[in-house]
């Protein structure tokens, strides 16, 4: 074994209380928990829960927060003094790293801020601009299987810290002896709640396109185990829909998530009971939160009484030319009007947002880059943010947060869903809608999990192969044009992402920021669902022979 990490596991053993754990791993399982610091990037940390360097811990997190306090007393007294406010999920050991957060705060006297309970992911981001505080820390996995946790900051603007920042940041984390050089006291902070809530939900609800809501309108909601329970139903009672029927199994926080494999509203088996709930009561609409309440997944009902989900692109672009609809209506449509979307996501919006003379502008993956584009617009005036989203089932509207918010993506998609039914549709039916004005297309994606070092060197070197030897037809169409996002386009920052452009679709390869994951994303249109099935699966089978 490596003598650094022969070195580390034995300082583990000496040093922590996870002899229990340490003592008996094989020689593989000691490399996979100390061959490499757990990595901080531009969405901070995020990895499995247990004992090592490489891992998820209060040491790993007591780190990380040594490295922020000390990036915020160099820069100045007036920063440090505006303090942190700090955020969890359900997750397993979340509120015990909020308390670390704390003590490490409190020891380099800074002060915190922590809410009483769990809470999502975009309150903390409202909290930041709201409290006036310098950085804003959430403890969470977002949609991440029960076995991870993670470690979100987000700057004073309230979006996620840009890569600059992390970077900076990670530079006095680097610095630190994960032992010796973490400062740690009591836990020492602010606890925050109600009237921080109230102020949050009256930013959703000035968000509400203030849409009648049916009598007997019917939904069902599921938060998945997680921290959106409480705030996503009083904001539907708030606009009016009055029946909403609770996954009574899925209710209450668990990080274990009992119920589902992977508390992700991506997939179509954490809607499962929800789904079966609404066929049993005839619901109207069926959607589920992911644990830190920022990602919405949404299933509809068919002519045939069948639910389908939708997927992330599809969601965005009914919000998206609902949103604009709803504003041409009422005549408060800006003429410097702005969506933002992600490189990955759907082009359908681009066509839905010039019918209405709005632009569409195109940043990087990640939500925290369209809370910069809003931090952009404020500064020059020059658009008017209407509408962002993301094809991972994220979005938002309003400039209360700057991360995606499944709170007010759920009021949204209610108040469209009533109004499609004010017209006797569905929302599937206003789907369908929406491909004969404007063409039917279909994205999806496809993921490849590849584990510790091994699986990093693997993506490496798919990229590599992937850009020495492009390939010349996907989907049976000839590749027109490659964007090699490494090399910085349309001045958007450099990115390990390859699109490949073709006359009828699009396909993009990109590592995973945050998992062990390399992802496939890939688009096509055509004449009918028909037609760009049998494209969709011809690119498939490409992905498939990429091992």
């Amino acid at each position: 074994m490596d003598s650094r990490i022969e070195t580390m596991y034995q300082r583990w053993l000496n040093e922590t209380d996870d002899k229990n754990e340490l003592s008996g791993l094989s020689e593989k399982e000691i490399y996979d928990r100390f061959y490499r610091d757990l990595e901080f990037g531009t969405g901070g940390l995020r990895g499995i829960l247990g004992a090592g360097t490489n891992r998820m811990n209060i040491y790993t997190v007591r780190k990380a927060t040594q490295g922020l306090a000390n990036e915020l007393k160099d820069c100045g007294e007036d920063v440090k003094s505006k303090g942190v406010v700090i955020a969890h999920d359900s997750r397993i050991m979340s509120r015990e790293f909020a308390i670390e957060c704390t003590k490490v705060l409190a020891a380099n006297g800074i002060k915190a801020y922590l809410f009483d309970s769990l809470r999502p992911t975009p309150m903390l981001s409202f909290a930041v601009r709201h409290l006036g505080t310098a950085r804003g820390i959430v403890i969470t996995a977002s949609h991440n299987p029960k076995e991870y946790n993670g470690y979100k900051v987000y700057g004073e603007d309230g979006g996620q810290i840009p890569p600059n920042t992390a970077d900076g940041i990670l530079k006095y984390i680097d610095k630190l002896d994960i032992f010796n050089d973490v400062l740690v006291a009591e836990p020492d902070y602010i606890e925050i709640g109600k009237a921080v809530d109230d102020a949050y939900i009256k930013a959703v609800k000035e968000q509400s396109m203030k849409i009648d809501i049916p009598n007997g309108f019917k939904v069902v909601y599921t938060p998945i185990h997680g921290s959106g329970n409480i705030p996503v139903r009083r904001i539907l009672s708030e606009i009016g829909v009055e029946n909403v029927i609770i996954v009574n199994e899925q209710e209450l926080p668990d990080g274990n998530f009992p119920t589902v494999n992977s508390p992700n509203p991506e997939n179509k088996e954490a809607l499962d009971m929800a789904i079966s709930l609404a066929q049993k009561n005839g619901a109207d609409l069926v959607f589920g939160t992911d644990p830190d309440c920022d990602r919405i997944g949404v299933a509809v009902r068919t002519d045939s009484g069948e639910y389908i989900c939708l997927n992330g692109n599809q969601t965005g672009s009914l919000l998206c030319e609902f949103i604009l609809r709803k504003h041409k209506e009422n005549n408060t449509l800006p003429c410097n009007g702005a969506v933002v979307k992600t490189i990955v996501t759907t082009e359908l919006v681009r066509k839905i947002a010039a019918s209405y003379g709005v632009e569409v502008i195109d940043v990087l993956t990640g939500f925290k880059y369209i809370g910069e584009k809003i931090k952009e617009f404020e500064a020059s005036n020059l658009h008017t943010y209407l509408f962002g989203l993301e094809e991972s089932y994220g979005y938002l509207k309003g400039t209360y947060a700057r991360d995606k918010d499944a709170v007010v993506a759920a009021m949204l998609i209610c108040e469209m869903a009533a109004d499609y039914a004010g017209h006797g549709m569905t929302l599937y039916d206003g789907l369908q809608e929406l491909y004969k004005k404007y063409g039917y297309c279909e994205e999806r994606l496809a993921t490849k999990t590849l584990y510790g070092e091994e699986g990093s060197i693997r993506i490496k070197e798919i990229m590599s192969e992937l850009r020495a030897n492009p390939p010349k037809y996907i989907g049976g169409s000839e590749v027109e044009k490659v964007l090699d996002y490494n090399e910085g386009i349309d001045g958007l920052p450099k990115s390990n992402v390859l699109k490949f452009m073709m006359q009828d679709g699009w396909f993009a390869v990109r590592p995973s920021g945050t998992e062990p994951k390399i992802k496939f994303y890939y688009a096509f249109s055509g004449e009918n669902c028909t037609d760009v099935s049998a494209k969709l699966e011809s690119a498939e089978k490409m992905i498939s022979e990429i091992n």
